[in-house]
Formats: C-alpha cells, sequence, structure tokens
C-alpha cells in the first residue's frame, strides 16, 4: 500500500518566516531518500539545502524557482510504502533549519488525472463548487487565547484588512491559520457585502445644514471610493490609474531576502539607536611595517584585517561599554563578557555580516583563517545562520572600496562599529619633520545610550595609538 506524504518548509530558526526557493534539486518522478536535500533556498540569512525527512517518490513540487514560500507551505509531497505507527519520517533536526517529525498520518489526496501535478499548490482552478473551501462563518468563535497562525505576515495580512482570526478554521495542521485562509476570508467578505446603496436627495429641511465640499474635496472622495471598490472586487487599477497614483514610475524591486533583511535591520538601528560618531587620523607606517615582517618569516600570512581585529579585542577590554546591549524591556544596559566580532562583507547576493566567535581568546593567526573561512563561505552563500548573528561587536573595513571615511549605521542590536578607511600615502607630521607616511581614517559609531563620547574618544585614541605604535600591544598579551 502506497501512501502520499506531505512535505512543508521546515522552521528554519533564528526567526525566520520565509525563504525563497532558488533551485530544486529533485524532480517529480525522482526517488530521494530519507534526509536527502530536495532543495535549495534562500532566506534573509543564508543559503540553506533542504532536506526531506521522507523516503520514497516524488509526485509534486510546489513552487517554481524564484517563489518565494512562508514557513510551513507545502514544498513537495513522496510517496512511500506503509510506514509502521511509529516511523513515519526520519525526524532529524539540523541546527538552525532542520527537519521535523511529521504529524502523525496526514495524508494528501491524489489528484483526479493521472498525471501528476508540478506547480504551484495555489494555481488558478476553474470554479467547480466541489472546490471551494467551506466558509469561514462556519468556523466556531476561537476561545480567548493566542491564535495559531502560520507566519506574522498573515497576522499582517489580517490587521490591515480588519479580520478577526478568531472566526476563521485554519486548514492546516491542528487547526493552523495560512495565508490560503486568510484570503479566502477575505474574498468571501468582499462577495457578501452589498453593493452600494444609491445615493438619495438631501431634504430641503436639512440642506442649509449641509456643508458643501470643495472641488478637490470632491474628487479625492470619488478616487478613495472607486479604489476601495475595486480592491473590494479583486480587481486592480489600469496602468493609467497608476501611473496618476505614484509620483514617479520606475523598475520595483522586492525588498526580500538578504536586501530585505538589511533594510528591516538597518532601519530598526536608526528607530532605536541614538547613534553618534567620532573619528581621528592615524599614521599607519609602522602597523603596515609590522604586518610586513611577520609575513617575511615562515608560516600563514597574517592579514591587515585580523591585527585590526585583534586592536579592536584589546581595545573592548579596556572599555566593555563598547561591547554592550540595550534591554529596553528592562531599561537596562547588558555588558557583555564575550567578543563576537562582525565584520562586514560584500557579496552579490548583498552586504552580510558574518560573526566571528570568542574573538578575544584567538591571535592574529587563528583570526586570519576564520577571517578567510568566513568570507569564503559568504561568497558562495553558505553562510549558516548561527554564522550571521549573536554578533557583539563590528568591524567594517570600507576602505577596501577606496573611500576614506564613513558614518556607518550600528549593527543592531549592538552599541558600536569601528569602521576603516583606505590607507594612502599622504603629508604627515613624523618626528617633527615633514614626510610621506601611510594615513587611515579611523571612525567610531557607537549608542549614545552604553557611553559618553569621553568613552567613546578614549576607545577609539586607543586604537590609533596601536595602529600607529603595534608595539602598545604588547602590554595587553
Amino acid at each position: 500500500m502506497t501512501q502520499v506524504l506531505e512535505f512543508r518548509l521546515p522552521d528554519l530558526g533564528e526567526g525566520l518566516t520565509e525563504a525563497q526557493i532558488v533551485r530544486w534539486l529533485v524532480q517529480v518522478g525522482d526517488v530521494v531518500a530519507i534526509d536527502e536535500p530536495v532543495v535549495e533556498v534562500e532566506t534573509a540569512k543564508a543559503m540553506v539545502e533542504v532536506p526531506c525527512p521522507y523516503g520514497g517518490v516524488v509526485t509534486a513540487r510546489y513552487g517554481d524557482e524564484g517563489t518565494e514560500l512562508p514557513v510551513g507551505a507545502p514544498l513537495l509531497t513522496v510517496a512511500v510504502g506503509a510506514p509502521a505507527e511509529d516511523d513515519q519520517g526520519s525526524g532529524n533536526v539540523l541546527v538552525g533549519y532542520g527537519t521535523g517529525a511529521p504529524p502523525a498520518r496526514r495524508r494528501r489526496a491524489r489528484p483526479r488525472s493521472g498525471a501528476v501535478p508540478d506547480m504551484p499548490r495555489r494555481a488558478a482552478a476553474p470554479p467547480v463548487a466541489a472546490s471551494t473551501p467551506p466558509p469561514p462563518e462556519a468556523a466556531p468563535k476561537r476561545p480567548e487565547g493566542p491564535v495559531p497562525v502560520i507566519s506574522p505576515l498573515v497576522r499582517r495580512l489580517a490587521r490591515e484588512h480588519g479580520l478577526d482570526l478568531r472566526e476563521l478554521a485554519g486548514s492546516g495542521p491542528d487547526g493552523l491559520i495560512l495565508r490560503a485562509d486568510v484570503e479566502h476570508a477575505l474574498r468571501a467578505a468582499a462577495a457578501a457585502a452589498p453593493p452600494s446603496a444609491p445615493a438619495t436627495a438631501v431634504p430641503a429641511a436639512q440642506t442649509e445644514t449641509v456643508s458643501t465640499p470643495t472641488r478637490a474635496e470632491s474628487l479625492t472622495s470619488m478616487r478613495a471610493e472607486s479604489l476601495t471598490s475595486m480592491r473590494a472586487e479583486g480587481l486592480t487599477p489600469t496602468r493609467a490609474e497608476s501611473a496618476a497614483a505614484s509620483a514617479a514610475a520606475g523598475t520595483r524591486i522586492p525588498l526580500r531576502g538578504v536586501r530585505g533583511a538589511v533594510a528591516d535591520k538597518l532601519s530598526r538601528s536608526r528607530r532605536e539607536i541614538p547613534d553618534a560618531t567620532c573619528w581621528v587620523d592615524a599614521d599607519a607606517t609602522e602597523l603596515m611595517h609590522a604586518r610586513a615582517t611577520m609575513n617575511a618569516a615562515d608560516g600563514p600570512k597574517i592579514s591587515l584585517l585580523a591585527l585590526l581585529a585583534r586592536i579592536c579585542t584589546a581595545a573592548l577590554a579596556r572599555f566593555p561599554e563598547l561591547n554592550s546591549t540595550v534591554d529596553l524591556a528592562a531599561r537596562e544596559i547588558v555588558r557583555l563578557d564575550r567578543v563576537h566580532l562582525g565584520f562586514a562583507a560584500q557579496t552579490e547576493r548583498g552586504l552580510v555580516v558574518p560573526v566571528v566567535r570568542d574573538a578575544h581568546t584567538r591571535d592574529a593567526q587563528s583570526l586570519t583563517a576564520e577571517f578567510a573561512r568566513l568570507t569564503e563561505a559568504a561568497r558562495t552563500g553558505t553562510l549558516t545562520p548561527a554564522e550571521l548573528t549573536g554578533g557583539t561587536f563590528t568591524l567594517n573595513n570600507y576602505g577596501v572600496f577606496g573611500v576614506d571615511g564613513s558614518t556607518p549605521i550600528i549593527n543592531h542590536p549592538e552599541a558600536a562599529m569601528l569602521g576603516v578607511g583606505r590607507i594612502v600615502p599622504k603629508p604627515w607630521v613624523h618626528q617633527g619633520e615633514l614626510a610621506v607616511r601611510q594615513v587611515v581614517q579611523l571612525s567610531l559609531t557607537f549608542d549614545h545610550r552604553v557611553c559618553d563620547g569621553g568613552t567613546a574618544g578614549g576607545f577609539l585614541r586607543y586604537v590609533a595609538d596601536c595602529v600607529e605604535q603595534p608595539v602598545v600591544l604588547l602590554r595587553s598579551l
């Protein structure tokens, strides 16, 4: 006996609620083994290969490459032999984005025709009465307490349209409310809405107390009513109307994936963090000489970024206020005893910030190796969610773009970010004489809630002193 099991997009961890299909690794008709990767998806954190907990023949796939799916949406169905009661899947849970044990005996109805569809689940279908889901009015009122929804996106969609989720019966496992349930309820409500009552003449006795709207007010009201009516009927404005509603036409690029995550995080940083920036020029000639001397000896080469990171960890040991975060709910500053150093890396997918764990315990050689590993993973899109979260301080080497200075936005919820500009030959007064030296501009953007300018200035001055005289670091080794 063959059973068709449905595999849904699992919880990918780190608060992620959706993912975009990048590449299918299996085709309909392929035989898959338990825990074999079946699809590659892109989240706001990383590229992830999703394993299927079932072994069998793929009978359907839902979503083309490029489709964005919420957590819990169907990915594919697999025809398997009749399993034992306690053996419905592997149940393995990978760190951050594992497979989960499926609900017991969840079946998927077979299509009427012999062919198995390979298309999104919500593809358009003829209006057959048998395929219409039950109206939301039939659902009993839910008791007080949290309403089970598949993602925050579903809750927001219902809130924007004034829909009470307690009145819906979810079609997902254990009554979970899906986006399709909300959309169906909205369409049903729009279809059941009575037509607008015809306008009636105002009695003569009331005409003196009714104010006459201006022409601009009338046009605005008529346009708003027209757009509202069209949306209620499921219609969309024409191109001319859309152009009139928009000040300027152009190409629309969805804010999703890495780009969307960056937009959300930077916007939150600007809203919540009162940041300030200070900067200083430093003579990096001695630091460059020290690095050249290190690399002339036998052994692995030391990167400039690793030396700057080593300087950062030494400075944070002196000024721990900058290795902290703010707990808004408790109105407390939380000083962290471990330095997880993030560094900005520009990739084809956008800006990502990999994190070097326990950077304060690493030497320059270990830091160089970890920076190289994480940078390569960022370029290939194989960073895991755990490698992109949990940073406590960020080092931003924007000098690689050929610029001298910047006022970066703090990587929320951290408290500070050190920026390093390009190192270029410049006139500099050295030992009382004008000379050409290798000069770099350093900037520190900090959360003014965790410290004042004196602390921030002391941190930046110590970093500059170490850049100008690397032997200063010997005091902390």
